[in-house]
């Protein structure tokens, strides 16, 4: 398992647009991925799950993976996260 600390950097913080285009981003790994922030482990692969954590601009959370995939599916969320895809 690779857990890596990363800073969200979408202006609008992570609204539905912004999610959905996370889950597609994290469904694209056979790795098992989870972000989490205060005390919650939500599955990056569920619109549900993460529309449920509200996180906004600025804010830090972990990028947690694991699998075949692991080193590339935490690159990839980090890139989106970070504002870089």
């Amino acid at each position: 398992m690779i857990k890596k600390p990363v800073t969200i950097k979408h202006q609008n913080g992570l609204d539905v647009r912004p999610i959905a285009l996370l889950v597609q981003e994290a469904s694209q790994y056979s790795s098992r991925i989870y972000i989490e922030v205060n005390n919650r482990k939500i599955n990056a692969k569920s619109i549900m799950g993460m529309m449920s954590l509200n996180l906004g601009e600025g804010e830090e959370v972990t990028v947690a993976a694991e699998g075949e995939d692991e080193l590339d599916a935490v690159d990839g969320v980090e890139k989106f996260l970070s504002n870089q895809k």
